[in-house]
């Protein structure tokens, strides 16, 4: 786990701004971070020690403007913090871990993903960096999805995916679905250390119904056959009764 060394000079999250002031331009940027949040938290409930942040300010030096990943993920920091409350923002020198993970998704207009913010994060020492580009991978001459693992202070595009983590205990990786009520579309999902993805919220409320219908479907059919044995019982006994024959002496 990467710690952090703070400097001397140590602001608070009430003394710096909240964001590093740029809105998003995509609405992927909210509904992507957002499902795997969602996800990470149904997938891990009894775990409170690690954070994602979305579209959060993230303060790597006092005397710099904060950066902004659309989503990035920290193992080894509380989830909450009682006496503190919410974050604010993310300050490397009051959390003392820096994310282990980091997700930009590409918009109509480029944000430098795939150089001024590579070089920044690799500097920083996040272990991976990952680019979702749906819509203009072509135009910027990249695949859609991407993932980089910091090798020896350089980043190298991962090639099997989804490309599991160890230092994370997550895979990640694209897949399409049906989320947020949308069309088939591609979307980001976590994935168990045998490549099988974690359920989204979603996917987990239609299995739920999908049980649920089963299980009135069984019922149904249980009464029906009760019924239909119920039914086949009377018959036979009013055929003996109109011969004159009664069940009780059979």
């Amino acid at each position: 786990m990467v710690q952090y060394r703070p400097p001397l000079s140590l602001p608070t999250e009430t003394d710096l701004p909240e964001t590093d002031n740029s809105s998003v331009d995509n609405e992927l940027q909210i509904l992507i971070p957002t499902l795997l949040r969602a996800t990470l938290a149904l997938a891990w409930p009894d775990r409170m020690d690690w954070f994602l942040g979305i579209n959060l300010g993230l303060y790597y030096d006092p005397t710099k403007p904060a950066i902004g990943p659309d989503a990035f993920l920290s193992i080894g920091v509380p989830r909450y913090r009682p006496e503190q409350g919410l974050r604010l923002s993310y300050l490397l020198w009051q959390e003392g871990i820096i994310p282990q993970w980091v997700l930009e998704i590409v918009s109509k207009t480029p944000g430098q993903e795939y150089d001024a913010k590579m070089i920044l994060y690799a500097e920083l020492g996040v272990l991976y960096y990952t680019i979702f580009n749906p819509d203009y991978w072509q135009r910027d001459q990249h695949q859609p999805f991407e993932v980089y693992r910091l090798i020896d202070g350089c980043y190298v595009l991962q090639s099997i995916t989804p490309v599991w983590m160890p230092e994370v205990g997550l895979g990640i990786g694209m897949n399409t679905g049906i989320q947020e009520g949308l069309p088939l579309r591609s979307w980001l999902y976590w994935y168990d250390g045998q490549n099988r993805p974690y359920p989204a919220p979603e996917n987990i409320i239609a299995m739920e119904r999908a049980r649920t219908a089963r299980e009135r479907q069984l019922r149904q059919q249980a009464e029906n056959e009760a019924n239909h044995e119920r039914q086949l019982r009377e018959d036979l006994l009013r055929k003996l009764q109109e011969r004159g024959i009664d069940p009780e002496t059979l």
